[in-house]
């Protein structure tokens, strides 16, 4: 089913890389919510009224939400395809998590709702009556709500969406909801207990929890959340192919929405080669990124003097050194600089992110005692660094 739609609704389909058919996947991706949330939310009123089961009409008001979360997802879809202009440079990809915010707070403001509701009702029970229409409801919405999961579940990885893996989320959530007011609904048929209150409370706590994941997780992006390990390594790997590159450190990555990505980097390249060589193999590199994987990248030139043997035997004695303090740190940008009474190595020192094994000013220390060991002479002028990559 979700093949069919695509191929059907979505021209372009599978070019999913082309920004155009991208937007179109996340439009389907925000029609399909709203249709089924309505149709269903308009069958469980119906069940919620005839049954008087407040557990029922709290699901139905749930899928009201899902359906206003589809629309605003619409809306962050179309906003976000909108091209840059002069105030906003770099697009408008960012909307895409802002719409992704407002769907997580409506979940939110109704769970509180729902919550209020059923206390009520567990204060003041009232029997209800439950007939096979409304149990023939809550079965199929636990199959639509099933395959729609599946649905932006699938979409969602496929455009790289993380609203539409979270709407998948929800989906999920609400099999959950749906299936628990069901099997309270049995046990008032069958045993006559008056549980729907309690499972009402059930569901609104479980919407809650669910609404705030959903919320930390649209926060995220937009507070600038660490790069995908995955892309700074296909980054790494990518860079280190083309020949000439000796090393690569200082890689950051900002995210300005899905599929507008900018990232720079340093690439230490051997000082002695021709710099229009250098700088002609640092363009290739740029534009087989953005030509393949649709990525800006800015690249910063380091000239190494790879030449001098004395240099390298340093380095590899000092990368060495680090390693028995912690395996991930690393070093870059080392220069040799030689006086009447002593030779300052001037280098930076990139520790991972959480060392907490001593202070910087200590690390400072561990790595100067290393370099006397080997020469007394020598002198370090470090600068530490600090990898969120």
């Amino acid at each position: 089913m979700t093949e069919f739609l695509l191929k059907h609704f979505v021209r372009g389909y599978p070019d999913v890389q082309n920004a155009d058919v991208r937007s179109r996947c996340g439009n389907l991706a925000g029609v399909v919510g709203i249709v089924c949330n309505l149709l269903l939310c308009g069958f469980k009123f119906v069940a919620g009224i005839l049954s008087g089961s407040v557990a029922i009409s709290a699901d139905a008001v749930n899928n009201l939400s899902d359906a206003s979360s589809s629309i605003i997802t619409l809306l962050g879809f179309h906003m976000a395809a909108k091209p840059a202009d002069a105030e906003h440079p770099y697009g408008h990809g960012r909307t895409e998590y802002l719409s992704g915010l407002a769907v997580s707070v409506m979940i939110l403001l109704i769970g509180i709702e729902l919550v209020k509701s059923s206390v009520e009702k567990i204060i003041s029970p009232k029997p209800i009556e439950v007939g096979y229409l409304s149990l023939a409801i809550l079965v199929v919405s636990i199959a639509v709500k099933f395959w729609m999961s599946a649905f932006n579940k699938k979409v969602g990885k496929m455009i790289g969406s993380s609203v539409l893996e979270a709407t998948s989320a929800d989906s999920r959530n609400d099999v959950i909801t749906t299936t628990v007011v069901l099997v309270a609904a049995l046990l008032q048929k069958v045993f006559a207990w008056q549980l729907d209150g309690w499972f009402g409370l059930a569901v609104a706590l479980f919407i809650l929890y669910s609404g705030w994941g959903l919320v930390k997780d649209a926060i995220a992006p937009l507070l600038g959340q660490a790069p995908d390990p995955e892309l700074v390594n296909h980054i790494v790997e990518v860079t280190r192919s083309y020949p000439g590159v000796l090393g690569i450190h200082d890689v950051i990555v900002h995210d300005y929405g899905p599929g507008r990505q900018f990232a720079s980097l340093h690439v230490e390249m051997a000082a002695d080669v021709d710099v229009l060589q250098s700088h002609d193999v640092i363009d290739c590199i740029e534009r087989r990124f953005l030509q393949q994987d649709n990525l800006h990248v800015i690249i910063h030139y380091d000239p190494v003097v790879s030449d001098n043997g004395q240099t390298q035997q340093i380095r590899e004695y000092l990368s060495q050194q680090l390693k028995t303090i912690d395996p991930n740190i690393t070093l870059h940008d080392l220069r040799m600089v030689p006086g009447e009474t002593h030779t300052n190595l001037i280098f930076d020192v990139v520790i991972p992110h959480g060392f907490d094994k001593m202070p910087a000013c200590r690390l400072k220390a561990e790595i100067e005692q290393m370099a006397k060991k080997k020469n007394p002479d020598w002198c370090c002028v470090i600068t530490v660094e600090t990898s969120y990559t």
